[in-house]
């Protein structure tokens, strides 16, 4: 049951067609994030490229689908390569860079995948709730392998509210609910102030580890597939269990994480055993306290 609390920004927000791109000179970066919570879209992937990783991504579930599943539902930079080449890839890191600073780590990856006329969505929440990080030196970048529009389900944010602080959450656990624990905000969040985050393929968003954002089921013929990347200050601290995470530009003078280094090849040995030794952790992590176990791998 939502608190009486509203959750928006003072005034309609939104996002007219054919708006400009977040490049522009005029509006710097880190200053548009520091004020919204969120930037997008953002160029990093010719279109090919996007539509490359995603027909490698289907070629893998066609030839070996028992490790694509493992891959593809928690932390794919773990176990495939070019996954972790593209976290570190220079175009991403060059806008992460603007907004979290020069010392960044790769904390976790994953997909938000959703085929065509699929029922799944995201409830509105917040990342920071459950991960177990702190200080909040947090972005997530969401990558496009396919167009991310609103009648496919694209990412919605609520701009300003990382600026609110943690916002108390429930479990869920509904079963078309995209998220580990179904978590939702216990706040009522105006809709009129929401922005569809649409992209292109190839196109990114970066977005605050505690703004409210959500997503609602794609019921096209559209698939909407996205890689989603958390990148962390190197400052920041893992709270319950000692985890890897992949320094992928600049120095770590605190040692808080394990060094994660690149797979040699697709699901090589020593790869595997980091990912089995590091799963079991991070989801005591993302689970504590929690009414139930993990129903979704990630």
């Amino acid at each position: 049951m939502a608190i009486e609390t509203s959750v928006g920004t003072s005034g309609a927000v939104t996002a007219p067609p054919g708006a400009d791109r977040v490049e522009a000179d005029s509006d710097p970066l880190a200053a548009r994030y520091e004020r919204d919570g969120y930037l997008a879209p953002l160029r990093v992937l010719a279109p090919e490229e996007a539509d490359g990783y995603w027909q490698r991504m289907q070629t893998l579930r066609e030839e070996r689908p028992e490790d694509a599943k493992t891959a593809f539902s928690f932390n794919p930079h773990y176990l495939l390569p070019w996954l972790y080449d593209l976290a570190r890839h220079p175009r991403v890191l060059d806008k992460v860079e603007r907004v979290l600073g020069p010392d960044i780590l790769v904390w976790s990856s994953g997909f938000f995948s959703k085929m065509p006329h699929d029922p799944s969505y995201v409830s509105w929440h917040q990342d920071s709730t459950y991960w177990g990080l702190e200080p909040p030196d947090i972005v997530s970048a969401w990558i496009a392998f396919t167009p991310s529009r609103r009648a496919n389900g694209c990412m919605r944010m609520v701009p300003g509210t990382h600026t609110l602080g943690q916002i108390e959450h429930v479990d869920g656990f509904a079963d078309e609910n995209l998220l580990s624990r179904g978590q939702e905000v216990q706040v009522d969040v105006d809709e009129a102030q929401a922005v569809d985050i649409e992209l292109e393929p190839g196109e990114m968003s970066l977005h605050h580890v505690r703004i409210v954002h959500g997503s609602n089921p794609n019921p096209t013929d559209v698939p909407r597939i996205g890689f989603v990347v958390r990148y962390i200050a190197t400052s920041c601290r893992q709270i319950g269990g000692r985890v890897p995470a992949a320094l992928v530009r600049g120095e770590d003078r605190y040692g808080h994480f394990d060094p994660l280094p690149c797979p040699a090849e697709e699901f090589d040995p020593e790869a595997r055993a980091r990912y089995d030794a590091a799963t079991p952790v991070l989801r005591s992590i993302l689970f504590r306290d929690a009414a139930k176990g993990p129903r979704k791998p990630s």
